[in-house]
C-alpha cells in the first residue's frame, strides 16, 4: 500500500512559479513510474508529466519548457516545478504511481493517488 500526499498548490498571477510536492508512505519511489495529472473543471484528467529516474522523463507539450518533474528518493517525494505559469494550467493537479513495468499515460492504470492540491492562475 502506498500513500500519497500533495502540496504546495496555492494561487499565482499568470507568469509566476509553484512547486508542488508529493511524499510518499508505505513503499520506495526510487525506479517506480510516477506521475502528475491535473484535472480542470468539465474535462477529463489529463497527464502533465511523469518520471521513472531522472533520465526518464516524459511531458505533455502544453508544459515542456514551464515544468520540471523531479524525484527525491532519499525523502520519497515527487516535485513539479512550474513556471511561466499560464491561466490555463488552472486546475487540480494530483500525483500518482504505477506499478507495472513500462510507465504508462493512462490514469486508469495507476494504483495509487493522492488526494490533490488545487492550482490556480489568474491572468
Amino acid at each position: 500500500q502506498v500513500q500519497l500526499v500533495e502540496s504546495g498548490g496555492g494561487s499565482v498571477r499568470a507568469g509566476g512559479s509553484l512547486r508542488l510536492s508529493c511524499a510518499a508512505s508505505g513503499s520506495t519511489i526510487r525506479n517506480v513510474c510516477m506521475a502528475w495529472f491535473r484535472q480542470a473543471p468539465g474535462k477529463e484528467r489529463e497527464r502533465v508529466a511523469r518520471i521513472v529516474s531522472a533520465d526518464s522523463t516524459s511531458y505533455a507539450d502544453s508544459v515542456k519548457g514551464r515544468f520540471t518533474i523531479s524525484k527525491d528518493n532519499a525523502w520519497n517525494t515527487l516535485y513539479l516545478q512550474m513556471n511561466s505559469l499560464k491561466p490555463e494550467d488552472t486546475a487540480m493537479y494530483y500525483c500518482a504511481v504505477y506499478l507495472g513495468l513500462v510507465c504508462t499515460d493512462d490514469p486508469g492504470r495507476y494504483s495509487y493517488w493522492g488526494q490533490g492540491t488545487q492550482v490556480t492562475v489568474s491572468s
